[in-house]
């Protein structure tokens, strides 16, 4: 559900009109901007014209026009470069790098009818008990053709030659959130430590979404994966770390500690995390079976750093009007910083 657009909320709706009618040539009369809820990262907003066309825009957080985790142009470019991959991506139709029009770079992209399942509550209402074994299983072909794509193909020539992804990620997370914490979590801290000590070697190297689960698709209304959503961390790198993440994400029933408030796939009838990873291999056909364990722990302490760095911005108020207050996500990000260290001692 869409949230109406203020004048604090990111979108100067005449600038971004008259933007739209000279660089979107499908646009037809007055623009209607609402805010998409449920993104943590960037701003996402619903635009439809008067001929009911939409499409969706994608901008950083309120005072992150220059941050490079949120920079919307190079997430554009790479939708670009898989645009003609067997991996489902929305359409990009327009950039725009000029600030005066709304505070910051913005994107364009066509908007994908479907479904985005963010909670149980998404899942009943979308998908049949039959169909959430057919969604889990497009989602992990999805991924694993995502893992076909050789980065030398479209444009990615440099980084597929380098080794170290997990290394530069643990750098990356950490010194952003060294840069912008207001507080000490030593879970955190001792999780980084012992996974920058134990990095395992990388074997390949492929294009990596980094924000890889159910919620950051849209669903069709067939039940199939209509395209994958939220690129704004994709690089070059390990392939199990995506496979990690989404594991991770992948809430059972049963789990005492979720990445999510609210997972979507807490409900019955959709696989296991086993099956999940049985799937990926049957589509990928690794040479060895690979040891998971370290991406678990790798990705419940990323997670538990960008929960962190939503709480923070939450807090400076830099997300706008949100559904959560900041202090439910320093909660959770106290609970997601105990599980990565918890599984970071099994190593």
């Amino acid at each position: 559900m869409s949230a109406p657009i203020s004048n604090d909320d990111g979108i100067r709706e005449p600038a971004v009109t008259a933007w739209f009618r000279e660089h979107v040539p499908a646009t037809h009369g007055s623009l209607r901007f609402e805010r998409i809820p449920g993104g943590r990262s960037n701003l996402t907003y619903s635009v439809t014209d008067e001929n009911g066309t939409r499409w969706v825009l994608r901008r950083p957080p309120l005072g992150m026009a220059h941050s490079a985790s949120h920079n919307v142009l190079r997430e554009a470019a790479v939708l670009g470069r898989l645009r003609d991959t067997p991996v489902p991506v929305p359409v990009v139709v327009g950039t725009c790098g000029d600030e005066s029009v709304t505070g910051a770079p913005f994107f364009v992209m066509d908007h994908i009818d479907g479904h985005v399942l963010r909670d149980p509550e998404a899942v009943r209402a979308a998908l049949r008990v039959e169909q959430r074994g057919e969604v889990a299983r497009s989602l992990v072909r999805a991924l694993a053709d995502l893992h076909t794509v050789d980065p030398r193909e479209v444009g990615w020539g440099a980084l597929a030659e380098r080794d170290d992804y997990l290394a530069r990620q643990l750098r990356r997370w950490n010194t952003q959130w060294e840069k912008d914490r207001i507080r000490d979590l030593d879970d955190l801290r001792r999780a980084h430590d012992r996974l920058l000590d134990r990095i395992p070697p990388q074997t390949v190297s492929r294009v990596v979404h980094g924000d890889f689960r159910l919620d950051n698709c849209i669903v069709t209304g067939d039940a199939r994966l209509g395209g994958i959503l939220d690129w704004e961390l994709a690089t070059v790198g390990d392939p199990l770390a995506d496979l990690g993440q989404l594991l991770v994400y992948w809430a059972q029933p049963d789990d005492e500690v979720c990445a999510l408030e609210n997972p979507p796939t807490r409900v019955d009838s959709f696989p296991t995390r086993d099956e999940l990873v049985a799937l990926y291999l049957e589509f990928t056909r690794p040479e060895d079976v690979p040891d998971i364990d370290y991406y678990l722990a790798f990705n419940w302490w990323k997670i538990a750093c960008i929960v962190e760095g939503v709480y923070t911005r939450t807090l400076s108020g830099a997300m706008g009007d949100t559904d959560r207050t900041a202090e439910s996500f320093g909660e959770q990000a106290k609970r997601l910083a105990a599980q990565a260290w918890h599984i970071a001692q099994r190593l």
